[in-house]
């Protein structure tokens, strides 16, 4: 059990899958929440239209940085490609893309500083919102970690490409949807 232990507290296991390099060539599925669920991106707001309901973000100043940051991230990065996103009032859901079919030297995930991959990616991303709010004195915290999966196949990225493209339209019923506001 010692080494289930650090400074004599007990860590967490990484989410992160064993034995892979996290800065490889593939896609993402990446998950990021806001501190105890809060909705610091808004609401979600349901227009009826004479043929479909439309339901859509209502964004706060923080949620348009938060979306404007998102979308820049392949400046920062160039070998990086964004495919579907959304945000949502307390997290946001988003594929990345690491196009480096070329790179040759596996990397397992570790524990530590680490560049060009997506630890540091998310890392740049909610270090970029944070800062923004902390300059323009608004209230804003991220969950410490956050949630990833790495999309195996076709049909899992189509599953995950419908449930982001959803994931608006079933906010009602989502259990995360507690009314927290800053």
């Amino acid at each position: 059990m010692e080494e289930d232990r650090y400074k004599n507290k007990y860590r967490t296991s990484s989410f992160r899958k064993p034995n892979w390099d996290y800065g490889s060539h593939g896609l993402y599925f990446v998950t990021i929440c806001t501190h105890e669920r809060i909705h610091y991106f808004g609401e979600i707001n349901e227009t009826c239209t004479e043929t479909q309901g439309i339901v859509s973000l209502r964004e706060t100043p923080i949620a348009e940085i938060a979306r404007q940051n998102w979308l820049s991230i392949p400046q920062y990065h160039p070998y990086i490609e964004l495919d579907e996103f959304v945000l949502m009032p307390n997290h946001l859901h988003g594929i990345v893309f690491i196009n480096r079919p070329d790179k040759v030297n596996w990397e397992i995930n570790k524990f530590g500083s680490q560049s060009q991959n997506l630890a540091s990616i998310i890392r740049g991303y909610k270090s970029s919102v944070k800062k923004y709010a902390t300059m323009n004195s608004i209230d804003f915290k991220w969950q410490s970690k956050y949630h990833d999966r790495v999309i195996r196949d076709e049909k899992e990225y189509q599953n995950i490409t419908y449930y982001i493209a959803e994931n608006p339209t079933r906010w009602k019923s989502d259990p995360d949807n507690i009314l927290f506001s800053p």
